[in-house]
């Protein structure tokens, strides 16, 4: 079935529980562990810790292809750059899985590398006795840059073991209960003369009695937002200096080693696969640049054409151009490859809902989930005498994370999805050779390097940084034979589809072989005989 329904009339035929909310099959960090091993016991897999966290975790490599293997164009998949996003760990283990056991032949042509979960740290916290959604690592932090290292964070007020909401009635308060679900609260829109009546913090009280709260975490630095691209100084969770943690630093450190990787895809919550990015001309032209290059923004619709076509549901919101800081964008502003990021699920979109939190209460109301809210109830707060306080909300992870029982056939179709993108990099050819005869022993060669494919050798963004590798030609050849035209020939990019003609004319006879190609659009080779 390839439509994702948008009630719960034809839940049998989806295959959701009807018992509750089944989370509990996300697997642990030993499970991933295993998985792992299991998949570089395959002769086309090698496994890579590229270092440990300071929690003590494993920041896993694995490359996944056969023969020259870094000679080949490569895809890189990305997941648990956010530690709560559990799915994106599970999307790209099954990914690895399913590549080695039913996708041999994808291999011929491409290399994969799959760095399975970027935040191992946050992600254990999905099976802690306190359940909350953690992006940072296991480095001690002072966050609000009181003196004292995370000594403010969340408490379980209501004793449930999961970290909600509280909301406080207060007349200066910015929110309001929703109109479209009094279960959910939001801004009050100020603009339209709506008071707002509510407080609304994460469920913590304030333990530095500062006035904040929940502003110092006892978790360390997000690794999707301490990257280079337009860092957040200053601000929580991101850490002093980019690239400060081990794993940002080892994955970086490894990928500048990868010259072959042509594109990256992210699970993450940046998402520019559901509906593309927009240029804008204006930001373009900066020094630093803030948007999406035209050409690539070509790319970026034609490749999102393809995930619509593969992907069965529907997002209830669309674009996201990513975060301060974050890995889908550094991808591509400072590392010059083609960047694709997505979720990997959405709440589909409910008639009439323009909140998030109702829309996705409404879908879960329809399917008969159980354990995915906590009904409001009435708490003593120490630091608000007097005033009613309240603890509920929709609880933790279930929003980005659907039941693990779906997680098999988004696996699946993602997996298409990323097979299909490999079919479409760039492919060198050499058509149309001509050797023409001169006399005096001259002979002149003509041949038309020809990209084969709906991608250009270049990403605009890659051109323009000069990054990327160049596509380089060579005629094996002493120089003394070579009268006109380069042993060695550079070209900038090869456009989708299009050609770029050689020539030379060379003296005597016998056999002369030429290579073309750069790592990341692979090579051709060619033997001319005089």
């Amino acid at each position: 079935m390839r439509k994702l329904l948008l009630t719960g009339l034809l839940l049998g035929s989806l295959g959701w529980s009807m018992h509750g909310f089944a989370q509990s099959d996300y697997p642990t960090l030993s499970q991933v562990n295993q998985r792992l091993q299991q998949i570089s016991s395959n002769s086309s897999a090698e496994l890579t810790s590229l270092t440990k966290t300071e929690g003590g975790k494993d920041i896993w490599a694995l490359k996944i292809g056969t023969g020259q293997v870094d000679e080949k164009p490569a895809i890189a998949v990305v997941g648990g750059v956010e530690g709560f996003h559990v799915l994106s760990v599970e999307l790209a283990l099954q990914f690895a899985e399913k590549l080695v056991s039913e996708n041999a032949a994808a291999l011929e042509n491409t290399t994969f590398y799959i760095f399975p979960n970027m935040s191992p740290d946050a992600y254990e916290q999905y099976h802690a006795a306190l359940k909350y959604e953690r992006r940072g690592n296991a480095v001690t932090v002072d966050h609000d840059r009181d003196g004292v290292p995370a000594d403010n964070g969340y408490t379980d007020l209501d004793g449930n073991g999961m970290i909600t909401w509280m909301r406080v009635e207060d007349p200066m308060g910015d929110y309001v209960i929703s109109s479209e679900d009094e279960r959910v609260m939001e801004k009050a829109n100020h603009a339209k003369g709506v008071a707002g009546k509510y407080l609304v913090f994460k469920e913590s009280v304030d333990d530095d009695k500062d006035g904040k709260y929940a502003e110092d975490l006892k978790e360390g630095i997000a690794f999707n937002k301490s990257l280079t691209y337009k860092f957040p100084v200053f601000e929580p969770l991101a850490g002093d200096i980019p690239v400060a943690q081990k794993e940002s630093r080892a994955l970086l450190d490894y990928l500048f080693d990868q010259w072959n990787i042509f594109a990256f895809v992210t699970f993450s919550p940046a998402n520019n696969l559901s509906s593309p990015l927009k240029y804008n001309a204006g930001e373009a032209r900066k020094r630093i640049v803030t948007s999406i290059l035209e050409k690539d923004q070509a790319i970026n619709s034609m490749v999102s054409s393809i995930y619509n076509e593969t992907i069965s549901s529907k997002p209830f919101q669309q674009t996201n151009q990513g975060t301060d800081g974050d890995f889908f964008q550094w991808a591509y502003f400072h590392f010059g490859r083609l960047s694709f990021g997505t979720p990997g699920y959405w709440t589909p979109e409910f008639k009439g809902k323009t909140n998030a939190e109702a829309n996705y209460l409404a879908w879960a109301d329809s399917l008969g989930w159980e354990g995915v809210y906590t009904p409001w109830k009435e708490i003593n707060h120490p630091d608000f005498p007097g005033k009613k306080v309240e603890v509920g909300g929709i609880n933790p992870f279930v929003m980005v994370n659907p039941p693990f029982e779906k997680v098999g056939e988004i696996a699946d179709e993602h997996t298409d999805f990323i097979l299909k993108l490999a079919e479409m990099q760039p492919k060198l050819e050499m058509h149309n050779l001509k050797i023409e005869g001169l006399g005096n022993g001259l002979t002149r060669i003509t041949v038309d390097l020809f990209n084969n494919s709906p991608i250009p050798t270049h990403s605009q963004m890659g051109e323009r940084s000069r990054w990327l590798r160049k596509v380089r030609v060579d005629m094996n050849l002493p120089e003394d034979r070579i009268i006109s035209g380069n042993k060695i020939e550079l070209i900038d990019v090869i456009g989708a589809y299009e050609k770029v003609e050689l020539s030379w004319i060379v003296k005597g006879k016998g056999e002369i072989p030429v290579k073309a190609g750069a790592s990341h659009v692979g090579f051709v080779n060619a033997t001319f005989k005089l």
